[in-house]
């Protein structure tokens, strides 16, 4: 392997070590091939995300632009047979990522729709501030984050493809996870998650979520909230079973120590507006035999 091809796997690798502690830590029990081919696959989600949202804080037009150069240099990616170089607009860093992906590529088949999907997803949020349904909501979730798991899921290989049905339903869980550990950060920018339709269900303002004022109707709301996330884990996990073995454990280890989150929630009585749910590094090591021995049985 070149060394540029190599230094461009790296920053991939410390890109997800440093953003996505949770993913970086289920990784590592990946073969040493499966796992450093996932890395650019969560560095050009970080990209993406971290350049669209802050152009789209101050001008919409702006990461409109940026969705077409992110999808000129997925096409170059894609179809030139080299990853896109040069252009004012596109940081070095930026030319790593599409270098490990284009090698990325001779090895594995990702559909280019996956990419394309996840950067549509990241420019809603530049746009849209509520959804009225989940049905709505589902379809962010689709984007922003089953898309990683569509994506990934051709890295860690599958004996049937209804696996992909699952994996989206894991995504799905894992995206409701962070709208629900991020309800107040995500009220202090002016943006609601949470389906219109159930707020008023469980008779809970708006009002009171920029307030991060915890009553009894808001803890029913986020029970419920929890309640379907989990079911989303639920369906998810039944397509472990079609993985290859040697991706099984760390699929369910990023599965359960992700679910784990909304055992904080709980614990914390639903209340999310004193203190982020989270997990710590011991809770993720502790939780790995029982992980592991499940693993071995599917």
């Amino acid at each position: 392997m070149s060394s540029a091809i190599e230094k461009a796997y790296k920053y991939c690798e410390s890109v997800t070590k440093l953003h996505a502690k949770s993913f970086y830590f289920a990784a590592k029990f990946l073969p040493k091939h499966k796992r450093r081919a996932v890395f650019p696959i969560y560095a050009f989600c970080r990209h993406v995300d971290d350049e669209i949202d802050e152009l789209g804080a101050g001008d919409e037009t702006q990461a409109i632009r940026a969705v077409e150069r992110w999808k000129a240099n997925l096409e170059a990616v894609y179809f030139s047979g080299r990853a896109p170089v040069g252009g004012e607009e596109k940081t070095e860093d930026q030319e790593l990522v599409f270098r490990a992906w284009r090698d990325l590529l001779e090895s594995y088949k990702i559909p280019q729709d996956l990419p394309l999907e996840l950067v549509q997803g990241v420019l809603m949020d530049t746009t849209v501030k509520r959804y009225e349904t989940f049905e709505a909501l589902y379809v962010y979730c689709y984007r922003v984050a089953s898309t990683v798991g569509l994506m990934s899921s051709e890295i860690l290989g599958y004996a049937d493809k209804i696996a992909l049905e699952y994996a989206e339903a894991m995504g799905i869980g894992m995206q409701l996870t962070n709208i629900l550990r991020d309800i107040k950060e995500d009220a202090a920018i002016g943006r609601i998650y949470l389906p219109q339709e159930d707020l008023r269900r469980f008779n809970v303002s708006e009002e009171q979520i920029f307030a991060g004022a915890f009553d009894e109707n808001f803890a029913e709301m986020m029970k419920f909230q929890v309640e379907r996330a989990r079911s989303f884990y639920t369906k998810g996990e039944k397509g472990i079973a079609f993985l290859e073995k040697d991706s099984r454990f760390t699929v369910l280890l990023a599965s359960q120590i992700y679910a784990k989150i909304l055992d904080v929630i709980e614990r914390q009585n639903y209340n999310v507006f004193g203190r982020r749910a989270h997990t710590s590094k011991s809770q993720k090591i502790f939780a790995i035999p029982k992980i592991w021995f499940q693993a071995k049985r599917l």
